[in-house]
């Protein structure tokens, strides 16, 4: 077989096997070095760079065995002796009228393995997901870690059982009739055991983002590295679609822009495998362009995070309105983001200092924004790692189920949340450099003391317990007030699948009015989403909100609320979905 690897900035190039020789790989005029070899399935094989006498993982690596500093594993998915058969013919799920389940594989379950995960998901099965996103599985240093750190993008980390459960995990998930989508980074690479470097420009070392050196998409072997990685994941795994993290921080002068590149090499992938496949966006530039079709001057991406949304909702439950969360304390911050995607379309962002943001077009589907009330950078990257349920009562976790199941937007779910998980979700860390680990800990100090916490407070990430705590305690849902809310979340995503309005994408069939504001944490609403109107009373008193004749209450998350002559009766904290008579 041939063995190619890009090494611009190598003189010369080996391919070591152990109890073989070294074989010399030939260099061409483009950069790529290759050589003729055979590779059985599992065979350990590295590049030696130079005069020196180490070898390096390789680039594409599909397995790294012992770590991301060691030699890489060949992996033959169609040809391995633990080979399973397909699952059964997947037509795939589109993303609109979705729901998506947001889960890190090491704290999912005790086990922390992509096995032990498609051991549970008739758990999501029976919470009505039709997506479940995984955060990075790619390689990375240590045992455990968000994936962010990731050095080796073909890999699946081996801790969670390398590619062969990877795959085994999709096939499970569409018997089970869920898609996947991978959360891939592409905008940096992790401290250690990154030689890309090493063997060519993959990196703009002068040019810098919040996480490290930029990635060089001015070279085109660069980015053909990224396409061909994305459709790995789609191809050769079955995956239904990618979460890209941080675009903003994908410094592209050229055109077309490599986020227009992926879409189409998405969409070109999709009709030929005959399913949907979806890219969704991170990204804080509040820019509809990423999701604008390409015949209309966007990039033809399918949807992208909100995390407006999210800052409205958190201070609407919370009353927090610290940091980002400031601006979110307007009055007009829900209502907003409810009928009109953004807050930030062009307005002054305090956070910031400048105006931000672009408004949506309102031709744009409302399912292209997907909403939130958690996910792990909210939770995970505050001091303690607290969940909501940390600082809410169970009838305000009730009211933010509400929001987030019937929000405009696909509803996005981060694991646990549907039971009010009481475990945290951590920042957390495994680097086995001592240097690396303390530097890392004492920056997390330094982060959250600029902002007003007590050092004491703050979770090192390098504790072994840190990440041990972080993972979900399933018993709980069954117990209490926990069963009691994923009993909620459940008739919620039922309902989804029951009335046709909470899925409209036509933003003319949402609108939302603050009925009462006596300060952040503690407003009214009346949202609606066509014929149904969802009443959310977060103020101190019960609102006697007008009804007419035949209206019914589809749900309450409170015993006590009342439909009198006239008036629908909403206790404080609690949120009421109202019908109107089918018949008038």
């Amino acid at each position: 077989m041939s063995v190619e690897v890009w090494g611009p900035r190598v003189e010369r190039m080996r391919l070591r096997r152990p109890g073989h020789d070294d074989v010399e790989m030939a260099a061409g005029a483009d950069g790529w070095w290759r050589c003729e070899v055979d590779l059985a399935h599992g065979d350990r094989y590295g590049f030696v760079l130079g005069d020196s006498d180490h070898a390096r993982p390789d680039p594409r690596s599909r397995r790294q065995p012992e770590g991301v500093h060691g030699l890489s594993a060949h992996v033959d998915l169609d040809a391995r002796s633990d080979a399973t058969p397909r699952g059964p013919l997947w037509t795939g799920r589109q993303l609109a009228g979705g729901v998506v389940y947001e889960m890190h594989v090491g704290t999912f379950t005790p086990e922390g393995t992509l096995d032990a995960a498609a051991g549970r998901l008739s758990h999501l099965v029976d919470l009505g997901v039709s997506h479940v996103e995984l955060l990075p599985v790619n390689g990375f240093n240590g045992v455990w870690n968000w994936g962010y750190d990731g050095v080796l993008w073909y890999t699946v980390h081996e801790a969670y059982g390398g590619p062969a459960a990877y795959r085994r995990f999709v096939d499970a998930a569409h018997a089970a009739g869920i898609a996947v989508i991978q959360d891939v980074v592409y905008n940096h690479l992790g401290p250690s055991g990154n030689y890309l470097p090493e063997y060519g420009p993959y990196l703009r070392d002068a040019e810098r983002n919040t996480w490290g050196s930029s990635v060089d998409l001015d070279q085109p072997a660069v980015r053909a590295f990224i396409i061909e990685n994305a459709v790995m994941w789609m191809r050769d795994y079955g995956v239904d679609g990618l979460r890209l993290d941080a675009v903003h921080a994908l410094k592209d002068a050229r055109s077309p822009h490599i986020l227009q590149e992926l879409a189409e090499a998405t969409d070109a992938l999709s009709a030929h495998r005959g399913v949907p496949l979806t890219l969704i966006a991170e990204s804080d530039m509040n820019d509809p362009t990423l999701i604008l079709p390409r015949e209309a001057g966007g990039y033809g991406l399918h949807a992208q995070w909100s995390d407006d949304w999210h800052h409205a909702v958190h201070v609407a439950l919370t009353g927090e309105t610290v940091g980002y969360y400031e601006d979110f304390a307007a009055p007009d911050a829900l209502t907003k983001v409810w009928t009109r995607g953004f807050f930030h379309d062009g307005t002054y962002s305090s956070f910031r200092g400048r105006d931000h943001g672009h408004p949506v077009p309102e031709e744009v589907p409302t399912w292209r924004l997907v909403t939130f009330s958690q996910d792990h950078d909210q939770i995970g990257n505050r001091a303690a790692g607290d969940r909501l349920t940390g600082s809410l009562s169970a009838d305000r976790l009730a009211v933010a189920a509400v929001l987030t199941l019937t929000a405009p937007g696909t509803p996005m779910l981060f694991m646990g949340e549907e039971w009010g998980a009481s475990t945290p979700w951590a920042f957390f860390t495994s680097h086995p450099e001592p240097e690396l680990g303390e530097a890392t800990a004492n920056g997390r100090v330094e982060e959250f003391a600029r902002m007003g916490w007590d050092p004491a407070e703050v979770l090192d990430p390098q504790d072994p317990q840190t990440f041990h705590r972080s993972r979900l305690a399933w018993d709980e849902a069954g117990e209490g007030d926990h069963a009691r809310l994923l009993a909620l979340y459940r008739r919620l995503a039922r309902l989804r699948r029951e009335y046709p309005d909470l899925t409209s994408p036509d933003v003319a069939d949402l609108g939302a009015t603050l009925v009462r504001d006596d300060a952040p944490g503690a407003r009214a609403w009346e949202l609606r989403r066509g014929a149904l109107r969802i009443l959310v009373n977060l103020t101190d008193e019960a609102w006697d909100a007008p009804a007419a004749a035949g209206d019914a209450v589809v749900l309450s998350t409170s015993s006590a609320v009342a439909v009198t002559v006239g008036a629908v009766r909403v206790p404080s904290d609690s949120a009421v979905i109202v019908e109107p008579d089918p018949h008038a």
